[in-house]
């Protein structure tokens, strides 16, 4: 199955992009279809060594701006990389899209273009978070900042298969996102759907604070896009911080001369010591390990990646692609929903 790639989507399209795929095409031999304009396209592939039987190039002459209205996609630029790249999901031997572009138009071009899953409301998008045991599934993060009780319940519909076929999780945990563990905390939404997950979910293990998202105590974790959406830009605001603030006091030195001494010499001997464990948090805390978001719901496997994404990021997100599709998470999702269908 061919996995779909948005070439002109993200900051730093279609150079990322390209360099990712390839890499991606390189070590997991896996097919890919660029979408986008393709004289930019062919420009790009020339500059590398590859596997032409391989890579595909589907002409989309349009392409979606990281600032335009999620509706653009649907109503303006049918020809873009967004919509032609969705279309092909619905033909036979493409298997999954990936896009680094406007997230609110691949929301928006997935649900018109692909539909929904029978039983799914509104889609969802799953982030995964480190965490001291594992990692864990978000959803949603930003693609229904209306949700209503029964789409946290959809969510973890689909965020268990999604845990179990992908995550290899056997029996995956569900919690709700809320600001307290007993049952009555939260807003009406919280309420209602803490007792809606108490009574059809039987992975539901209660409430989940937001202190506890890094703990692991949840393989999932369920709540409404705003509150996603703003757990995910703190969580990569204070990561990115983190990570200066400790380089700056490492490195905070006293000048003599035409040398810099370090000021505090037991932190950067430490430093020293703790390199490779230092390479290995960083790791762990980087979003480019664990490739694209899985928007979750639609009719079709689209993974959105985030718009700064390096080429490690691209390849990764293809990686996971590869592994639903090899999974087969989209037919066991529908398989899941079934029982709620209607």
């Amino acid at each position: 199955m061919k996995i779909v790639v948005d070439a002109m989507g993200g900051d730093f399209a279609p150079q990322n992009v390209i360099a990712g795929a390839l890499d991606a095409v390189k070590d997991y031999q896996v097919p890919v279809t660029f979408v986008g304009p393709s004289v930019t396209i062919e420009a790009e592939l020339k500059k590398y060594q590859y596997r032409k039987d391989l890579v595909e190039i589907v002409h989309a002459p349009e392409v979606v701006a990281m600032h335009d209205a999620a509706a653009v996609v649907i109503r303006q630029k049918r020809n873009s990389s967004i919509s032609i790249g969705m279309g092909l999901l619905k033909k036979e031997g493409y298997g999954a899209f990936v896009s680094a572009g406007n997230t609110g138009a691949c929301v928006a071009g997935a649900t018109f273009i692909l539909g929904m899953i029978p039983g799914v409301d509104r889609p969802g998008i799953g982030c995964i978070f480190p965490s001291l045991k594992k990692i864990t599934l978000i959803i949603d993060v930003g693609a229904n900042t209306a949700a209503k009780p029964e789409h946290l319940l959809q969510y973890a519909k689909m965020a268990k298969v999604y845990a179990r076929e992908v995550m290899g999780r056997e029996k995956p945990s569900i919690g709700l996102l809320n600001i307290g563990e007993e049952e009555c905390k939260g807003t009406d939404l919280e309420k209602e759907a803490h007792k809606l997950l108490e009574e059809k979910e039987p992975n539901f293990i209660g409430n989940v604070e937001a202190n506890e998202v890094y703990t692991g105590k949840s393989d999932c974790i369920v709540c409404d896009g705003y509150v996603g959406n703003i757990t995910l830009k703190v969580s990569e605001g204070l990561m990115e911080s983190v990570g200066k603030l400790l380089k700056r006091e490492i490195t905070k030195g006293i000048k003599l001369g035409k040398f810099t001494i370090p000021k505090n010499m037991v932190a950067a001997v430490s430093a020293a010591l703790l390199k490779h464990s230092l390479k290995d948090l960083k790791k762990s805390i980087d979003y480019s390990e664990y490739g694209g978001a899985p928007l979750l719901g639609v009719n079709g496997l689209v993974l959105i990646s985030h718009g700064r994404s390096s080429p490690k990021a691209i390849k990764n997100a293809i990686r996971v692609a590869k592994e639903q599709i090899e999974h087969n998470v989209l037919a066991k999702i529908k398989e899941e929903m079934v029982p709620h269908n209607g």
